[in-house]
């Protein structure tokens, strides 16, 4: 479904990627780990149109993607979940998304069908529909990220640090829904500090290093590699 083939973008002087090839199939849950400014924000990034790669190629269902604007990237169906809490913090948790679901905004009853899906995969949004999203917690906050991202009726969806600064109790929950979400059939690319927990829910993983590709394989054999349990894995 989705394919990095060479990849290099840079920050200026800034060198981030630097010959990416990666894959992704459709209804793979795939991570991509490694340390911090790895690159692997960036890989999204480009994805999505937010960082124009400096060469290499982005094809998306047999579509060259690289270049193009990102609301032509989301009508394609892709949808980014990006890192940090970057809501409307003034607006409503109901108006948050219907935000989300911009690109099909004249569709009214189906983006009301949109929300109550998300309500249903997120009960604690629903007892906040009319509260500003600045209000809720963090925990909060990201579930109602992650909808504002699924109300784009996405074909794949790209996850940044989903568990950033979140308590264990919560990453746990949130993984589960994560897992729900692909077992649904929906394609995911998530980027993820928690490398251990990230693997146990993939099925295959990229591991990047100063903007290139380390190691990639199946999530499994990752999990079981000593190299990759000493230097990510903490074991």
């Amino acid at each position: 479904m989705l394919k990095l083939e060479n990849i290099s973008a840079a920050y200026g002087a800034v060198q981030a990627l630097e010959g990416l090839s990666i894959e992704v199939p459709a209804g793979g849950l795939v991570c991509l780990l490694g340390a911090n400014g790895a690159g692997k924000s960036t890989t999204l990034n480009c994805i999505s149109g937010v960082v124009p790669p400096s060469s290499g190629s982005v094809t998306f269902n047999g579509e060259r993607i690289d270049g193009m604007k990102v609301e032509a990237v989301v009508r394609r169906g892709i949808a980014q979940v990006p890192e940090g809490r970057e809501i409307f913090p003034e607006m409503s948790v109901a108006d948050n998304l219907l935000l989300g679901g911009w690109t099909h905004r004249r569709d009214r009853a189906q983006l009301k069908d949109d929300q109550d899906r998300i309500y249903s995969i997120f009960p604690r949004l629903k007892e906040r529909i009319q509260q500003n999203a600045g209000t809720l917690s963090g925990g909060e906050q990201q579930m109602l990220m992650i909808g504002r991202a699924l109300m784009a009726r996405p074909k794949i969806l790209l996850m940044d640090e989903p568990s950033l600064g979140l308590s264990p109790v919560l990453v746990e929950k949130l993984f589960e829904i994560i897992q729900s979400l692909h077992e649904s059939g929906l394609t995911i690319l998530i980027v993820e500090q928690n490398a251990q927990l990230a693997l146990r829910v993939s099925d295959y993983g990229y591991i990047l290093e100063n903007g290139e590709l380390a190691f990639q394989g199946l999530s499994k054999e990752l999990l079981q590699n000593a190299e990759i349990q000493k230097a990510y894995l903490g074991t």
